[in-house]
């Protein structure tokens, strides 16, 4: 069997490949914890902004509002995030991370360390440095393109301007 160069050095399989490996590779040295990666990235990134409501932390993870509220349950259910009324907004919860979760997450991150020098061993440091500051870019490219595109577009009535079609935009420290 021939390896495909297309296959093997296409950017987009690459990518996807070494994304599916490496959330493989975690999930398998996370589930001691009891804890998803999709729950993780949950407390993550509520850990960054507490107080957030669900629709909003569902638009930063990309995800349904029902699905989060899925995630939400577990980790309620856990002990681990609470949902606080929004005082100007009795139809909205705020988000919350209870304290015992705290180990938890430093946990997780020790894991995600780990895992980062395990998959990364044999490459200098400098071009692991490198390597994240490109796929930085890459990124920060994908979301401009979004972003022009999503401006550029008219809308029903012919005018150009702010609409916009698919996902959301988020900001580039979010995803």
């Amino acid at each position: 069997m021939v390896d495909d160069p297309y296959l093997t050095r296409s950017l987009g399989f690459l990518l996807g490949d070494v994304s599916r490996l490496l959330r493989k590779r975690f999930d398998a040295r996370a589930t001691a914890l009891g804890l998803t990666r999709a729950q993780w990235r949950v407390l993550a990134r509520l850990r960054r902004r507490e107080g957030i409501n669900q629709k909003e932390l569902a638009d930063i993870l990309e995800i349904e509002t029902i699905t989060l509220g899925r995630h939400i349950d577990r980790l309620e259910a856990k002990g681990w995030v609470e949902r606080r009324p929004n005082p100007s907004d009795r139809r909205a919860w705020q988000l919350y991370l209870d304290p015992s979760v705290r180990p938890i997450l430093a946990q997780m991150r020790k894991l995600s360390e780990a895992t980062r020098r395990e998959v990364l061993e044999g490459i200098p440091e400098a071009e692991s440095e490198q390597l994240i500051d490109t796929l930085l870019k890459v990124k920060e490219n994908i979301l401009e393109l979004e972003q022009n595109e999503a401006g550029g577009e008219e809308d029903a009535k012919g005018e150009r301007g702010g609409t916009q079609r698919g996902r959301k935009q988020v900001p580039a420290d979010s995803a």
